[in-house]
């Protein structure tokens, strides 16, 4: 009776430990992305930045993250995607159509190896579909400017070898949004942009929305104190917030172009 008792008071004991261990810790969906040029894995901020976690998971589900490409990609600073996709078939890119903007929850910082949500400049509160991985520590820029970036995530394990290898890619000025485009083998002026050439994100699934995760992996904190003048190198801005004709025009000028305006 007694050894039974003992090995009932074990097991109590365990359990006990094992939910105390569990509500400290917080539930973080993991999300795995498969591009092109290869994949890693991202551990979200479920409890701590709720908002921003939920609007992206809205965009994975609704599978408009499938072929987006990444348009922008600074060195040393970060490689952004989440604004256009490319239609393989007419060779043109195609907006991302956005959700309603998402209210800014800068709670984490800027730190090599986060993602956080790009945003219209001067409007906190504007970030919609696009988000950028950062390539080094930004937190004294963009921690700060507009009042502070978003973090939600951090890319997990090795996989920044692969947000490095696209860092080191060629860049090309295409105007507009595209002004530091990765862009692999080397097209050149009047060729026509193809998937060969593209970093595409070809899906990003969810692995367990409901497993307790990576309880290191959270980026510091960051202390936001908001500034009016933005630093070099420029914000990342979002360029897929807006619905105006203007927009649209300039989009379709930007398709035209693609095939002929390049800057090594």
């Amino acid at each position: 009776m007694r050894k039974r008792l003992s090995s009932f008071a074990v097991r109590t004991l365990a359990s006990a430990s094992i939910l105390a261990l569990s509500s400290s810790i917080a539930h973080a969906t993991v999300v795995f992305v498969e591009t092109n040029i290869g994949n890693f894995e991202i551990n979200l901020t479920d409890e701590d930045t709720p908002e921003t976690v939920a609007n992206f998971l809205r965009y994975v589900e609704a599978e408009r993250y499938t072929n987006v490409i990444v348009h922008r990609s600074i060195n040393n600073f970060i490689t952004q995607t989440g604004g256009y996709t490319f239609n393989s078939e007419t060779g043109t890119l195609e907006v991302v159509d956005s959700f309603d903007p998402v209210v800014n929850e800068p709670v984490f910082s800027n730190v090599r190896g986060t993602i956080a949500m790009a945003k219209l400049s001067g409007d906190p509160d504007s970030a919609t579909s696009e988000w950028f991985i950062n390539l080094a520590d930004n937190s004294a820029n963009l921690d700060f400017q507009n009042e502070g970036f978003t973090v939600f995530g951090t890319v997990m394990g090795d996989g920044m070898e692969v947000i490095d290898s696209i860092a080191d890619i060629p860049k090309y000025n295409s105007g507009g949004a595209f002004t530091d485009w990765p862009l692999r083998n080397d097209p050149q002026p009047g060729d026509q942009i193809t998937l060969d050439n593209v970093i595409l994100i070809e899906s990003i699934t969810v692995t367990d929305p409901n497993t307790v995760t990576n309880p290191d992996s959270k980026p510091p904190t960051t202390s936001n104190v908001p500034v009016d003048e933005p630093t070099t190198p420029s914000n990342p801005s979002s360029d897929s917030g807006g619905g105006t004709m203007g927009w649209t025009a300039a989009i379709l000028a930007l398709m035209v172009g693609l095939r002929r305006k390049f800057k090594a």
